[in-house]
């Protein structure tokens, strides 16, 4: 699913012509990235959470020439699903 088709269905669900919809989406889109760039911890009730975690400083290997290569630590996007979307996930499959 592509960020297409995710206004598709919201003008489809609500009825919301397309132009509309693309505006709230990318209106949501903004304030999620808005809220990670602060180090905001993000929870949807029934879909899942959102964490900005830090990342150690690794080593690491290019896999092309076997060289070590150094990993700087930093932060990394984390998200653990809902129990509600867990179970959905699994029952499909």
């Amino acid at each position: 699913m592509i960020k297409l088709d995710i206004i598709n269905r919201v003008a489809d669900k609500t009825g919301v012509p397309k132009q509309k919809a693309e505006q709230v989406v990318d209106a949501l889109f903004n304030a999620m990235k808005e809220a990670m760039a602060k180090g905001n911890r993000i929870e949807l009730r029934g879909f899942g959470v959102f964490v900005v975690k830090p990342r150690k400083r690794g080593i690491g290997r290019n896999p092309r020439t076997g060289k070590e290569v150094p990993i700087p630590s930093g932060k990394t996007i984390r998200f653990k699903p809902g129990k509600e979307l867990q179970a959905k996930a699994v029952k499909k499959k």
